[in-house]
């Protein structure tokens, strides 16, 4: 099995009182490409990086991408730095190398 590896980005706390209260934090994810279903771009990152929400380490031009795996019946989505187009190719190249 060949897996990829990417940056999700995740929420890590959150105090369900009070939304203003959320915190994200940053972690590698390796993922199988086979398990991918779709790919679609994440504005709401976007915007909550626009309000410094997110961790600041993360350049202000960045771009997140919601990628969705299969898991059987339940699917699950993950969020992760880059855009679709910049996930795709990184599917992509692996899924070639494979085969």
């Amino acid at each position: 099995m060949s897996v990829i590896k990417l940056t999700e980005i995740y929420e890590s706390t959150r105090v369900h009182s009070n939304e203003g209260n959320r915190a994200f934090s940053l972690r590698e994810v390796y993922i199988n490409p086979s398990q991918v279903v779709c790919l679609r771009e994440a504005p709401d990152f976007k915007r909550l990086l626009v309000e410094s929400k997110l961790p600041g380490d993360l350049d202000s031009r960045q771009e997140f991408t919601r990628v969705h795996l299969n898991r059987g019946q339940a699917g699950i989505d993950i969020v992760v730095v880059g855009t679709p187009a910049m996930i795709e190719k990184k599917i992509k190249t692996k899924q070639v190398l494979k085969g």
